[in-house]
């Protein structure tokens, strides 16, 4: 009799356990299907790996969150999110008016510069003038597009605009552009590699317009759900000051990547 009222508290301990593990929040956490080292990238058994992932992972424990990574098409995340496929966007997205029309931003939680790389030799300054005549490549549906198409189209700069990231360095490796831009972190993280070494170098930071490139990058969320954002908002600032943001961020950077 005894080992039965046993069992039957511990069954009935174990089955408390399992509803309070699955009460947590199960959220589809919508990232670039596209590599963006140091970001996001899969690694060879496709689990993706980057400081953009050890920040979701940090932001959904402390949120409480059950988040699942989500990969999606770069050009059709928002669409993705507004259609409700994903539940929030951690994808080095930059918080602009222009998307604010469409989707809400929590806080925050990186700001790095834009800049420009070109061919090792020539000489191209990250301005409409220096740029002149010259053909950069952009990814779609980035800020850098919306820039260049401000900045220095109007300036006889030839606009050719790459799904991802990665195809766009191709091509600059290639000798099939002049120069690319993007955010500085990830350009860098091209350079280091052995294909940009042997090609190319930085030429510089574009000009601040912050009516562009927005004033850092923010996880993106559905407009009106105010619940949610707020605990994203509370992580990042929790994290931020206990230490985690800073421990995991060491790994990947050598400055403060949270930036001004």
């Amino acid at each position: 009799m005894k080992k039965t009222l046993k069992l039957l508290a511990l069954t009935a301990a174990l089955a408390v356990t399992g509803a309070a593990a699955s009460s947590a929040e199960t959220v589809k956490v919508g990232i670039a299907a596209e590599p963006y080292p140091p970001f996001t990238s899969p690694d060879a058994n496709g689990n993706w790996e980057g400081w953009e992932i050890e920040f979701m992972k940090a932001v959904c424990a402390e949120a409480k969150l059950d988040c699942v990574v989500t990969p999606v098409a770069w050009d059709g995340i928002i669409p993705a999110l507004t259609a409700k496929k994903i539940d929030m966007i951690i994808g080095s997205m930059s918080i602009t008016e222009e998307r604010l029309k469409t989707i809400d931003f929590s806080d925050k939680y990186y700001n790095t510069p834009t800049g420009v790389i070109g061919t090792k030799g020539e000489d191209i300054k990250p301005t409409p003038e220096g740029l002149a005549g010259k053909t950069l490549g952009v990814q779609v549906s980035t800020v850098h597009q919306a820039y260049a198409t401000k900045h220095f189209a109007p300036a006889g700069v030839e606009i050719k605009e790459y799904q991802t990231q990665d195809e766009a360095n191709q091509d600059l490796a290639a000798g099939r552009l002049d120069a690319v831009q993007a955010d500085a972190i990830a350009l860098d993280a091209f350079l280091q590699s052995d294909q940009g070494k042997a090609c190319c170098d930085y030429k510089g930071d574009v000009a601040p317009d912050v009516d562009v490139l927005g004033p850092g990058v923010g996880v993106g969320l559905r407009k009106g759900e105010a619940e949610l954002k707020e605990k994203i908002n509370a992580a990042i600032q929790a994290i931020r000051e206990n230490g985690t943001y800073e421990a995991f961020s060491k790994k990947y950077f050598d400055f403060d990547i949270y930036g001004g």
